[in-house]
């Protein structure tokens, strides 16, 4: 067999040895640098120094090692193309026919702990990527690997007598999706450092797959779930699951918009959520007193949902959990004798998730895929205007009681999809109507929702009313304060209308839309 050339230079030496002794019994030149050159030859395989070939050494503290045509000529030359084989002749230059390489471990660097720019920056890499990308380039005469999971499937076939060409395809494109990712990264992370609120005219971002689903929303969709390579403090793929089988598409969303709507709390709190949509909140002294406020709020619809707590959930609330079907529970932590309760139910996800409170950071983005495009603004992680939180517009001033119980709604409702209503008292939710296509629907369905307990309740609405329909529909019920933004041009019948039935009325100045 003919003597062949391979370059191996790899940050993760996992196989490397394994794979270099075999490549050398398939009569395999060797073509190594630095630190893989002497790992190889510290294993008694025989390597040619890259400088060796390039007749250059090693400079600029190995910043410049495989930067020159002798390498990069004998990647990229077609060897079908009499010109390119020409040329290599007289320039004295050999083929290279199989390129191993992973890059410097930018990732890595910036997850640890006080990483400096400097450091970030030393480990971006130059000359990985480019022999990559010029042996994916040419991968109908080079075969490129970059994950040591290939290892095996290239030397079987190296052993059958050489490289499939459907194969080196199959190499090259994992070549591009990683120097993509890579690249990606890297300009993730120096933008960050810019601390720039400017969108940026080009926008890549790169994520990895952290679990296949079983389906999507629906049984006949494929579906699956990436994370963030820096994922935010508090997040869902922070979560570590103690119990349960995988979460599934819907799952995923559901718990996401409850520890959104959790967040807004710093009393012990518990949030179950359905469909997207939160069925029942309750905040307390301790944990077990606000759980009992979430389930009695809706005990019907929190059949089979979400609930989310921001303080562990003890032996107490456990018990109490398991005793209706509840598909997740997501918690900062567990007692030993809460987690055995809650291992008793075979279908329960126990997720924990211990900076389950960690504010939301001031450069989050929530983004929206379109078909052809993607939305993105920036988080709604405000509650109330900075400048003026809000104004009382009517004759009445709301009790400090109802003061509380008006804050209690209005962060509830900025997590209710619109148009959206939130009726509450005493730190408990009451009715919810979410996602109605008029206001009034929504008013009369979370009136409906919320039976005797109405009475006295206050109401939050996401955007501002349209009419006094809303305002009439709230009095009949028994609402006695009710906060919303304003803005509307017929605000003033709704400020007239409560002024008519003594109702305490909050304008915010700002909305919650979320569709």
């Amino acid at each position: 067999m003919a003597k062949k050339r391979a370059i191996i230079s790899v940050s993760d030496k996992t196989g490397i040895v394994e794979l270099a002794r075999e490549l050398e019994q398939l009569s395999f030149e060797i073509l190594s640098t630095g630190g893989t050159a002497a790992a190889l030859k510290n294993a008694g395989i025989q390597v040619t120094n890259i400088s060796d070939v390039t007749g250059f050494p090693e400079c600029l503290d190995g910043r410049v090692k495989t930067l020159h045509p002798k390498i990069h000529g004998g990647i990229l030359a077609i060897r079908d193309n009499p010109e390119h084989m020409r040329q290599l002749e007289d320039l004295h230059i050999d083929t290279i026919d199989l390129v191993i390489i992973n890059l410097y471990p930018f990732r890595q660097t910036i997850l640890k702990e006080n990483v400096t720019l400097e450091e970030a920056i030393e480990n971006i890499d130059i000359g990985g990527p480019t022999m990559l990308r010029a042996a994916a380039k040419n991968y109908q005469d080079v075969a490129v690997v970059v994950d040591p999971a290939d290892y095996a499937i290239v030397l079987d076939e190296l052993r059958n007598g050489e490289i499939r060409r459907e194969t080196k395809f199959y190499l090259a494109v994992k070549v591009f999706e990683l120097t993509a990712h890579y690249d990606a990264l890297i300009a993730q992370y120096l933008r960050e450092q810019l601390k720039s609120e400017d969108f940026p005219k080009l926008l890549t971002m790169t994520f990895e797959k952290q679990q296949d689903m079983r389906y999507g929303e629906n049984p006949h969709q494929k579906a699956v779930f990436y994370r963030e390579i820096r994922p935010v403090a508090g997040s869902l793929p922070t979560a570590k699951q103690l119990h349960g089988k995988e979460l599934s598409f819907n799952n995923i969303n559901d718990t996401n918009g409850a520890l959104d709507l959790l967040r807004e709390f710093d009393q012990p709190a518990v949030v179950a959520v359905k469909h997207a949509n939160p069925c029942g909140v309750g905040t307390a002294d301790n944990i077990y007193d606000a759980w009992k406020k979430a389930y009695d709020a809706d005990p019907v619809s929190i059949f089979g949902g979400i609930v989310a707590a921001n303080r562990e959930i003890d032996a107490k609330t456990a018990s109490e959990i398991n005793e209706i079907f509840i598909e997740i529970v997501v918690a900062p932590g567990y007692t030993e004798e809460a987690l055995e309760i809650l291992r008793q139910k075979k279908n329960i996800r126990i997720l924990e998730l211990k900076d389950i409170s960690a504010p939301l950071p001031s450069n989050a983005w929530d983004m929206k895929k379109t078909l052809g495009g993607l939305l993105v603004q920036e988080a709604d992680s405000k509650l109330l205007p900075d400048d003026q939180p809000w104004q009382v517009v009517t004759d009445r001033q709301p009790t400090e009681k109802e003061l509380e119980d008006l804050l209690f709604a209005w962060k509830i409702v900025k997590h209710v999809k619109s148009n959206g209503i939130a009726i509450a008292k005493d730190g408990q939710s009451l009715g919810i109507g979410p996602g109605q296509v008029n206001r009034i629907w929504a008013v009369e369905q979370a009136i409906d929702r919320s039976g005797e307990k109405v009475q006295g309740a206050v109401l939050a609405s996401d955007a501002f009313f349209p009419f006094d329909d809303c305002v009439e529909a709230a009095a009949k019920a028994g609402i006695t304060a009710i906060i919303q933004p304003g803005g509307s041009i017929k605000d003033q019948l709704s400020i007239d209308a409560c002024n008519r039935y003594g109702i305490a009325m909050i304008f915010t100045g700002m909305r919650h839309f979320k569709h």
